[in-house]
């Protein structure tokens, strides 16, 4: 089983590994693309100017350019360590069992927009690129989304799609019975279900360290959710190529209930 993840903007500084190392990064096939990526981003941040500008970012936050000067010579951490915010926070590697942190790097794929699929475990410097960064020559959909939507094609795995939708442009996963679309929904007490915006991150991250605790290793959709269900997590079909990850209900207001 394969799980995508988005990046996140924010990063943890330092690190204690060495500098970025192409051929330690899992999926060596996308070895040319990261190169081109790297490249063009070490062009655009020789001017600040122009950095700020392919980053979309304003002039006070110049200190991401300059750490993207350094990004081929600054320290490594973990991939699943290096990305802070909401999801991540919520799956808290740190804190796992080290038979579940080594499900998650098994298991747990991050796709960023520098350097395409890279496992939990594989060692990345900090950076700044999002997906819709405007390097120069470069456009980040036409250099990622043909390779890795080949090379997730490619796995023999069931693929559990958690990106954000921008993120899942940049390679969108093949259609299929083996691969599906990560949506978290909040159950409304008419029945209804309600798709979460902020706190769809926290459900993901939620999702991936209780997976991990059950050592969650599914084939096939069917028995994913027979699994997940053993572990009291309500992970159901949504609508097609989709899996609803349903949350605690939500409360309805009633013609009373403003009073």
């Amino acid at each position: 089983m394969l799980i995508l993840l988005p990046p996140s903007e924010t990063k943890r500084e330092g690190g204690s590994g060495a500098p970025l190392d192409l051929a330690a990064l899992s999926f060596p096939e996308l070895s040319p693309m990261r190169r081109t990526a790297l490249a063009a981003l070490r062009r655009d941040m020789s001017s600040v100017a122009q950095g700020l500008y392919a980053l979309r970012l304003p002039a006070s936050r110049r200190a991401e350019v300059e750490r993207d000067r350094e990004v081929r010579r600054s320290p490594t951490l973990p991939a699943v360590e290096r990305y802070t915010g909401v999801l991540y926070d919520a799956l808290d590697a740190a804190t796992l069992a080290p038979t579940a942190r080594d499900w998650v790097d098994r298991h747990v794929v991050v796709h960023s927009a520098l350097l395409g699929l890279v496992r939990a475990g594989d060692p990345i410097p900090a950076y700044r690129l999002s997906h819709d960064a405007r390097l120069t020559g470069t456009p980040l959909k036409r250099l990622w989304a043909a390779p890795v939507s080949a090379l997730l094609a490619a796995q023999d795995a069931l693929v559990l799609d958690l990106r954000s939708e921008a993120y899942a442009a940049l390679g969108p996963a093949p259609a299929g019975e083996r691969t599906r679309y990560l949506r978290v929904v909040a159950e409304a007490g008419d029945g209804g279900r309600t798709a979460l915006a902020h706190d769809n991150k926290a459900g993901k991250g939620a999702l991936v360290r209780a997976l991990a605790d059950g050592a969650v290793d599914a084939s096939d959709v069917p028995e994913l959710l027979a699994r997940a269900a053993a572990l009291g997590i309500r992970l159901e079909p949504g609508a097609p190529g989709e899996l609803d990850l349903v949350t605690a209900p939500v409360r309805v207001a009633g013609p009373h209930s403003a009073r």
